[in-house]
């Protein structure tokens, strides 16, 4: 485990939300498995960390309630009516866009149901994300979004967004908000956790392998 992994845990840890080191992307499931009760509800923000870390097939194994948003067939009346089940479940799991060496975790999203969970509803808040998103402060986390995690979104989700064809936001040097106004630009609500008034409600979990974007 490397210095700033260990600095990036204490100063999670400093700020309210407990921290794991899991080494492998294999160890990741299992080490969820154990946090979660079976029969729990839990529901998933939108996340290639989870699919990669075989936690989205740890969730569909039939110990818990389940709210898939991912559910073949599902209206987009069926996958709202998901979203705000989500907000009162027991678990609510997804990565995060970046973690600052300082302990803060900042999330950028399209709709805003991903992080509306992770500030407030769910019992606990699991995060579980790679070393490739440490970063040393909020300003490297904006420009991290901006060229190494929206545009392959915005492409795997098939958007018509700038940054979906340049690989890179339009505003790679401008503020935290500046970007495109595409229909369907992938970066119109930001959350930057800092210090939480309840302890160890949110859990993040560092892989000491590279998953998610």
């Amino acid at each position: 485990m490397s210095k700033n992994v260990e600095t990036v845990l204490e100063n999670l840890r400093r700020n309210n939300m407990a921290a794991h080191y899991v080494p492998t992307i294999a160890e990741v499931a299992p080490f969820v498995e154990g946090l979660l009760a079976e029969g729990a509800s839990v529901a998933v923000g939108g996340s290639v960390t989870l699919k990669e870390t075989g936690v989205l097939e740890l969730l569909r194994s039939g110990k818990y309630t389940f709210y898939d948003r991912y559910a073949d067939g599902l209206t987009a009346e069926q996958k709202k009516d998901i979203f705000f089940r989500s907000f009162d479940v027991d678990a609510y799991l997804s990565s995060a866009n970046a973690v600052t060496e300082k302990g803060e975790l900042y999330n950028v999203d399209g709709t805003g149901n991903r992080i509306a969970a992770i500030a407030y509803g769910p019992e606990k808040v699991i995060i579980v994300v790679g070393v490739n998103k440490i970063v040393v402060d909020i300003d490297e986390a904006i420009k991290r979004v901006k060229t190494c995690a929206a545009p392959p979104n915005a492409k795997r989700l098939g958007f018509e967004t700038y940054c979906a064809h340049a690989d890179h936001c339009m505003c790679v040097d401008g503020s935290m908000t500046d970007g495109c106004a595409a229909d369907q630009r992938i970066c119109c609500s930001y959350l930057i956790s800092g210090f939480q008034r309840v302890k160890d409600r949110i859990v993040v979990i560092l892989v000491g392998e590279e998953c998610g974007y």
